[in-house]
């Protein structure tokens, strides 16, 4: 049995979810892929996959196999593209990268053609999450993050840093007054953000005078995503912070007012999270190049930290 044919056969069956879209895509008879897998799963001495007529699914066994198997050809394509590539070739491969839902729909996936242009061998696989998930278990090759980083095991570019603003809609200010000072904000009503993944809202902070002040802000309701932050302020229903790349449509129409702007909230930094080596991937390179690029162009996702 050729063993990396057999890690081939079983990653392509579990990402197309199907023996028969997998047979099709590797030009295979069916009978084929279900041989290998049964070779695979004798000489392993566990069972990977469960089958019934209408379901596909991995073992806990197959589920940390399946996460090993990318590695492992993960790393055979990056040893064989460093020789590839030499001589002006193309990066080439799949690319597994994770963005934060809101900032990937608004600032990277807009632009994501331009990316699939310049690199058409490249294969991206985008998934938008909030909730950050392990890059190693997971077989991702990288994951952009904006805030304050909590995986030590993993390397960080820095990207630039997000502006963010205090505001509301001029109904909310009509009926509730402006703000002059962030020691106000206990008077007046707020949205809240928390973190999908821990649960724990984001703190109201101020930079004053070079020095960073919290406060807090009594919640007119909370919400976890920041789609959801902005919305709720539109509708009026307190004062939110937000990252100005989100408002600033909104603050050009009038329809959010920026408060207390000589005492703006902290900046947010973004980075891409790699595991260690992976780097050496041209693929990876190219993409956390055109990303990095893609973020120095927007002036309000280049403050200074």
């Amino acid at each position: 049995m050729d063993k990396l044919k057999a890690m081939q056969t079983f990653v392509r069956i579990v990402e197309a979810n199907s023996f028969t879209k997998a047979a099709e895509t590797l030009d295979l008879p069916r009978a084929a892929l279900t041989a290998t897998i049964q070779k695979l799963e004798a000489f392993l001495g566990t069972q990977l996959l469960q089958r019934t007529t209408r379901r596909l699914s991995l073992t806990p066994d197959g589920a940390d196999y399946f996460r090993k198997c990318l590695a492992i050809l993960q790393a055979v394509e990056d040893a064989e593209g460093t020789y590839r590539g030499q001589g002006g070739g193309q990066p080439r491969g799949k690319l597994r990268v994770e963005l934060p839902g809101t900032f990937g729909r608004r600032v990277v996936v807009p632009h994501l053609a331009d990316f699939c242009r310049a690199y058409p061998d490249v294969d991206l696989v985008v998934s938008l999450n909030e909730r950050f998930q392990d890059l190693t278990e997971q077989g991702l090759d990288c994951s952009l993050r904006v805030g304050v980083l909590q995986d030590s095991a993993m390397i960080a570019r820095p990207l630039g840093g997000m502006a963010c603003l205090t505001c509301a809609s001029p109904a909310y200010l009509a009926a509730h007054g402006t703000p002059q000072a962030w020691s106000e904000l206990r008077e007046h009503r707020g949205v809240l953000h928390f973190s999908g993944r821990t649960g724990r809202p984001y703190d109201w902070d101020f930079v004053v005078d070079g020095s960073v002040v919290a406060t807090e802000i009594r919640a007119a309701i909370a919400v976890s995503d920041a789609e959801a932050n902005l919305s709720c302020a539109l509708q009026g229903m307190g004062l939110a912070q937000v990252a100005r790349y989100q408002a600033r449509d909104h603050l050009a129409s009038g329809a959010l007012v920026e408060v207390l702007a000589a005492t703006p909230p902290t900046p947010m930094p973004i980075s891409l999270l790699y595991p260690q080596g992976r780097m050496s991937s041209p693929r990876l390179r190219v993409f956390a190049d055109w990303l990095a690029a893609l973020v120095r162009a927007d002036p309000d996702l280049q403050v200074k930290l």
